[in-house]
């Protein structure tokens, strides 16, 4: 059971909010803490070293803030999926974390069950937005110039990007295309190279913003 596990780390400068995300998660079965960082730098750091799944991340920290601790982990090309832990509602905090590549956001107070089910999901490869947000996310995007991108997806390509943009993982595009996660994951690599996309939020709101979604 132990190495099926979602490994986790929280990234928070509270000590008292990381004391109680990991009470919340160590009573899930399919959950595993694997360690804690105070700040984005020291969260870098314990990212790089212990290979999680999934981070936990704040967003307003000391030393370095949670988006730049995004940014840091993309240039690292670092596979683990963020997940936003914040107590702050605005767009102006949530937008830019999802933007340097976070895969969703939950609120501090956020439901333990709630918060499990959001690990899952991402883990599994979904992208976790609320309405508002990706359409805050949608109207920050330039304009110009990147439909005509498009044009070199296939039609197969097509069919996983609309999939990617209803929020499926790799298993479920598979599934419905009867295909396999390998030649899912090929078919999103390739659309993130055709359309200069860093990840697969970039890729279902590029989706929605040009009519490629379901």
């Amino acid at each position: 059971m132990a190495d099926n596990r979602i490994r986790v780390l929280l990234v928070d400068d509270h000590q008292v909010v990381r004391r109680g995300l990991r009470t919340f998660l160590e009573v899930q079965d399919d959950i595993e803490v694997v360690g804690e960082a105070s700040d984005g730098a020291e969260g870098v750091a314990r990212t790089e070293e212990l290979k999680p799944d999934v981070v936990l991340m704040d967003v307003k920290m000391p030393v370095m803030d949670g988006v730049e601790a995004l940014r840091k982990l993309r240039e690292l090309a670092n596979p683990a999926r963020v997940l936003i832990v914040t107590s702050f509602t605005e767009q102006r905090t949530v937008v830019p974390a999802l933007r340097a590549g976070a895969a969703g956001y939950v609120y501090k107070d956020v439901d333990p069950d709630a918060l499990a089910g959001a690990i899952r999901s991402v883990h599994a490869g979904h992208v976790l937005l609320q309405p508002e947000v990706a359409g805050a996310l949608l109207s920050q995007e330039e304009t110009g110039g990147g439909h005509g991108r498009g044009n070199s997806l296939t039609e197969r390509e097509r069919e996983v990007l609309g999939l990617i943009a209803d929020g499926r993982s790799n298993r479920e595009i598979a599934r419905a295309l009867v295909l396999s996660e390998k030649t899912v994951k090929t078919h999103v690599s390739n659309i993130l190279m055709k359309l200069d996309l860093a990840d697969r939020t970039q890729a279902a709101l590029w989706a929605v913003r040009h009519g490629a979604a379901g």
